[in-house]
């Protein structure tokens, strides 16, 4: 009775909507062993993820090319991807499809006043945000062609400005890390009345999850301070403040100038990553500006590279007297070790 119930409200209310409205349509492809148009839950969360974040990296670039946006230009990508639709998964391989209006106004203030009663002042049109989109996949699947060949990262450097960033890589590594192949195609709505763009295609293998994971850790460098990356455990996670990034301790699972850190991210989208490491116990690479203070290391500014492997494929490093100083405490206080709600 549900499933009918569904499938009316999609004929009734989303299908005429978008049958009437123009669309630029987004499909995000990830092959599966799974049956035709099924996907394991976990791969399917990921792609969406993914998608998302696809979306929003190339939405920041529209208003200017930046390394590592963190939650510059946020609210800008959050209101482009409020008018996106997301829709049914398409038979075949697991495809996750987004649906953008190409007429629709987006804000660039947020803040509205005066100036947002006059049509077209302070607004950018989706299609404008969305080929900004395609333009930064494009430039980081050139990258990744250019490191297939040559392997060298340069391609991601000399990228920036045509919108290669540390958010566009993390999208994509997410859609390339354990898949058997993977590709973003984007189809453009021809009921526009200016030229309308050629469709685009872009293929990406698991293999390319290496340069992608190397690019995002260079791109999240600060190069001003001593940045430091590591793949640990995450082992307590600590959310004291509402809308803050999130704090959470990692112990490292390989060598490295520290065993125990905690990490203050940069940008609350990575909590949710080390929330799903810790579930999972999954190693977590991470990078940040490594700072002592007094017994605690920490990471500010940190990043979430990517998850790893399973904790106990990795071997970790010998607890040695010079890794902890005489009386240092645990890398929370007791108040502070609990798991976030």
């Amino acid at each position: 009775m549900q499933i009918a119930e569904d499938r009316e409200s999609w004929t009734r209310v989303i299908y005429p909507r978008l049958a009437v409205d123009a669309s630029d349509e987004f499909r995000f492809r990830r092959e599966s062993a799974a049956p035709s148009g099924f996907i394991d839950w976990r791969s399917g969360e990921r792609l969406i993820e993914s998608a998302r974040r696809t979306l929003l990296a190339g939405a920041k670039f529209f208003l200017g090319p930046g390394r590592h946006f963190v939650n510059r230009h946020g609210r800008f990508a959050g209101r482009y991807l409020d008018e996106v639709l997301m829709g049914q998964t398409a038979p075949g391989s697991y495809i996750v499809t987004a649906y953008a209006p190409p007429y629709a106004g987006i804000s660039l203030s947020g803040s509205g006043g005066e100036m947002s009663s006059l049509p077209d002042v302070g607004i950018a049109r989706a299609r404008e945000i969305s080929q900004a989109v395609v333009r930064a996949v494009e430039a980081t699947a050139e990258a990744v062609e250019h490191y297939r060949n040559s392997g060298s990262l340069s391609g991601f450097e000399a990228g920036v400005p045509r919108g290669i960033s540390y958010e566009m890589t993390q999208a994509l590594l997410g859609i390339a890390t354990d898949s058997d192949g993977a590709d973003i195609t984007v189809e453009w709505d021809t009921s526009t009345p200016e030229l309308t763009p050629a469709a685009v295609h872009f293929e990406f293998k698991g293999s390319d999850a290496e340069p992608l994971g190397k690019a995002a850790v260079r791109l999240a460098e600060d190069k001003s301070s001593r940045m430091v990356t590591m793949v640990g455990r995450v082992h307590l996670l600590a959310k004291k403040d509402v809308g803050s990034p999130g704090v959470f301790g990692v112990e490292a699972l390989t060598s490295g100038p520290t065993r125990k850190v905690r990490v203050r991210l940069a940008d609350e989208e990575d909590y949710h990553e080390a929330i799903r490491a810790h579930e999972e116990d999954l190693a977590l690479q991470v990078s940040g500006k490594l700072e002592k203070e007094g017994n605690l290391s920490w990471l500010y500014n940190a990043t979430v590279i990517r998850t790893m492997g399973h904790v106990d494929e990795y071997q970790r490093p010998t607890r040695s007297s010079r890794d902890v100083s005489v009386g240092q405490i645990d890398l929370f206080d007791a108040d502070a070790s609990q798991t976030p709600q």
